[in-house]
């Protein structure tokens, strides 16, 4: 059962090839990765599919240069709020993406542009993952986020992050809630109800499914806690969003 709930998680969080996408635009998976703070993800995504030979562009000039540089201007606004909502302040979000809308004018060919997209796209990621690090000074608390946001498909408990910074249960705990203001057991919640909003947005599993790839106990459990942060349950939270994101799906 393990195996079987990395493996579907690991298929939301990387988008491996095997990954059966909900009916909504692939980009918007994208968009979230780096939203995340995904940068393995991120940069495995890039590799795979360079901005240089996206598909379904629209034709929005002659010029396919210039046509190139308008589909850059695109992502980045919307990267721009995506991180946005994610907690990158506004006048650095919009800083960042001016900055590489500008840069991307001065491009001379099609390399050119494809590398500043890599580049602008680890920018965002990696200020996007130092955010959840953002009041974090110690390297045991730091280890023991990584460790929990690589193993949401787990049962994570203070012994096992004990164990992976070398520190007593007691002691990390102190250390913990010191750095970070909630307890390790709120945190690792709060982290997997965030991961289940995504996985009921930008996946087709059902409630069942979400509950167990990161591993609740049971499925009442997860909708009992996923009401409380939310205010709605599993399905009504995927249905009342489900409009905005085929808004969204619609921007070009």
């Amino acid at each position: 059962m393990a195996n079987s709930r990395e493996l579907a998680y690991r298929e939301f969080m990387q988008r491996e090839n095997g990954f059966v996408r909900a009916p909504y635009n692939p980009e918007l998976d994208f968009y979230a990765m780096i939203k995340a703070g995904d940068i393995e993800s991120v940069r495995r995504h890039l590799q795979e599919n360079p901005f240089r030979v996206h598909a379904g562009w629209g034709t929005l000039s002659n010029d396919p240069l210039r046509n190139m540089k308008y589909h850059f201007t695109i992502t980045t606004a919307m990267l721009a709020r995506y991180c946005i909502e994610g907690g990158l302040e506004l006048p650095v979000s919009y800083g960042l993406s001016d900055y590489y809308i500008q840069k991307s004018d001065e491009a001379k060919d099609f390399a050119a542009i494809t590398e500043l997209h890599l580049t602008m796209c680890l920018d965002y990621t990696k200020r996007m993952r130092n955010i959840r690090k953002k009041k974090i000074q110690s390297r045991p608390v730091a280890q023991c986020i990584d460790y929990i946001h690589d193993h949401l498909h787990t049962r994570i408990t203070v012994e096992t992050l004990a164990a992976q910074t070398g520190l007593s249960p007691n002691y990390l705990s102190r250390l913990f809630k010191k750095e970070t203001g909630v307890s390790i057991s709120n945190y690792i919640r709060t982290q997997k109800l965030i991961t289940a909003e995504n996985m009921l947005l930008y996946s087709d599993y059902d409630c069942a499914q979400i509950a167990q790839i990161l591993a609740f106990p049971s499925q009442s459990y997860f909708s009992e806690i996923f009401r409380e942060l939310t205010g709605y349950t599993p399905l009504q939270y995927r249905n009342e969003n489900l409009r905005s994101t085929q808004l969204h799906k619609e921007t070009p």
